[in-house]
């Protein structure tokens, strides 16, 4: 069974983004960044939200061909094309870049996906990740916090209908206060 594992980026009150979508306050460092693309290189599968998606394919796919790209940002665009990525969507009708569209049942694509061998998949996007919360799909979360407050926006945790209880299992600290925790679902 394939672990299913949710991180991202986060202001120290929970958000992936402040109001009006507003990430700027959350640029990584060149070593955060490596640990994301490293991530990334350790992952078979990423499943994405339709707005998430849309952010990443809105870059990524060219972010290689960028005027001051970094070696680290060149080798996550290559790795980001090439990967499998699944999007779930009702509103979009097409993706591209080794991308599988899926419109129906998310929860059940998902554990579809999970019962599947191979190596882990990433989630991305608060929606379609609160409804794998929900459904206790999530079997590790990983948090890049950066010392900032937003006051609102985006939350990167949604309503739950139960706890979930984890294990820190790592914490380590980036450039510019960032910390990262890395949590295990307890079952």
């Amino acid at each position: 069974m394939r672990k299913l594992i949710y991180g991202m980026n986060v202001s120290l009150d929970g958000y992936i983004a402040a109001p009006g979508e507003d990430i700027s306050w959350g640029v990584p460092s060149d070593e955060l960044f490596q640990f994301w693309s490293d991530q990334l290189r350790a992952t078979d599968v990423t499943l994405y939200g339709r707005k998430l998606w849309q952010t990443m394919s809105s870059h990524w796919p060219t972010g290689d061909q960028q005027p001051g790209a970094t070696p680290a940002q060149i080798e996550f665009a290559r790795r980001w094309r090439d990967m499998s990525k699944v999007v779930f969507s009702s509103t979009i009708d097409k993706v591209d870049w080794n991308t599988r569209l899926v419109t129906g049942d998310a929860v059940a694509e998902i554990t579809r996906l999970k019962a599947e061998d191979g190596g882990p998949m990433d989630i991305g996007g608060p929606t379609l990740a609160g409804a794998a919360m929900r459904a206790g799909l999530i079997d590790e979360y990983v948090l890049a916090t950066s010392p900032v407050l937003v006051g609102g926006g985006k939350p990167f945790f949604s309503a739950l209908d139960s706890w979930v209880n984890l294990n820190l299992v790592e914490t380590r600290t980036f450039p510019g206060g960032v910390t990262l925790t890395r949590y295990e679902t307890r079952r």
